[in-house]
């Protein structure tokens, strides 16, 4: 008996396994997470992949003999102004817009929950001051905000990250934040600081493990809204500089021949910046449900 016993799993890691296990069989069983999960598995493996099947230098490509062309069988997707397959700069511009979404939420994430965390765990004049931070930056629109920090650092793919990684820092502070201040006053969280637990110790064994599932269906609804905020800074030509193909910038050209009929350099990069946002919303709502404690029997 003192053998099993010494072999058994601690309870707390047998627990945090078996709710992480009951998520994913939920998120298995949602049809909109699947179908949001199956979408985004396939642009990331087109962005993965294209270098490698169809390799393409937007320097080089373009033939003006063969500019602002329709779908057909040898361009699919048609040519734009400059002769340029659409096909190839859409695909290949996934790996540019999802890469810009993907590297913003990743430093909004980093950021901005251990913000929250350590504020709504200390309290105080931090929390005070951070807080009024993070209320005078979600007082402005989140695209005007990224807009006026690529215009003072200057436009391309770095600023743009940097921008839209900023402006989503303020949800994860605030999510991150409400999650410390409930989970403080737990019971077992009193406990392990009755023994003798550090701040350092509550925060990064009971306080952060247990604020993981909302921050992250959060980070998923937030590459959304990202993949939007790029396409608006791509849009206006604060973004990715030609001739690096990026839906938003792509929409930029699009637009200007949308007049004379030209409505395919349009509307294709539209609808993969449709599918990346509708595939992370469906995918965010489905880990939403997953994750939910008072959906678990």
């Amino acid at each position: 008996m003192t053998a099993s016993a010494s072999l058994a799993p601690p309870a707390t890691q047998t627990k945090h396994q078996s709710l992480w296990t009951d998520a994913l069989r939920r998120l298995r069983r949602s049809s909109s997470g699947k179908f949001g999960a199956t979408l985004i598995l396939l642009l990331l493996a087109i962005s993965l992949l294209m270098p490698v099947i169809m390799p393409y230098d937007p320097r080089t490509d373009g033939d003006l003999a063969s500019r602002l062309q329709p779908p057909s069988q040898s361009h699919p997707f048609g040519t734009d102004d400059l002769g340029r397959d659409v096909l190839r700069r859409v695909l290949h511009g996934s790996r540019v817009s999802l890469g810009i979404a993907l590297i913003s939420v990743g430093i909004a994430l980093s950021f901005g929950s251990t913000l929250g965390l350590v504020c709504g765990f200390l309290g105080g004049v931090t929390d005070m001051v951070a807080m009024r931070i993070v209320d005078i930056m979600l007082a402005f629109p989140a695209t005007l905000l990224a807009i006026g920090i690529v215009a003072a650092r200057g436009p391309g793919i770095n600023n743009a990250m940097l921008a839209v990684g900023i402006v989503q820092i303020p949800a994860f502070a605030r999510l991150a934040r409400s999650m410390a201040i409930s989970i403080r006053e737990k019971e077992y969280v009193t406990a392990a600081r009755c023994i003798g637990a550090s701040r350092f110790r509550l925060l990064s064994r009971h306080v952060f493990p247990n604020s993981l599932s909302p921050i992250i269906v959060q980070a998923t609804l937030s590459i959304a809204s990202s993949i939007l905020e790029a396409a608006a800074l791509g849009f206006l030509g604060l973004g990715a500089q030609p001739p690096t193909p990026e839906w938003g910038a792509m929409l930029a050209d699009g637009y200007k021949y949308l007049t004379i009929g030209a409505w395919w350099v349009l509307l294709f990069p539209g609808i993969f910046i449709m599918l990346a946002v509708l595939g992370y919303n469906l995918l965010g709502d489905g880990l939403r449900d997953a994750l939910d404690p008072s959906l678990r029997r």
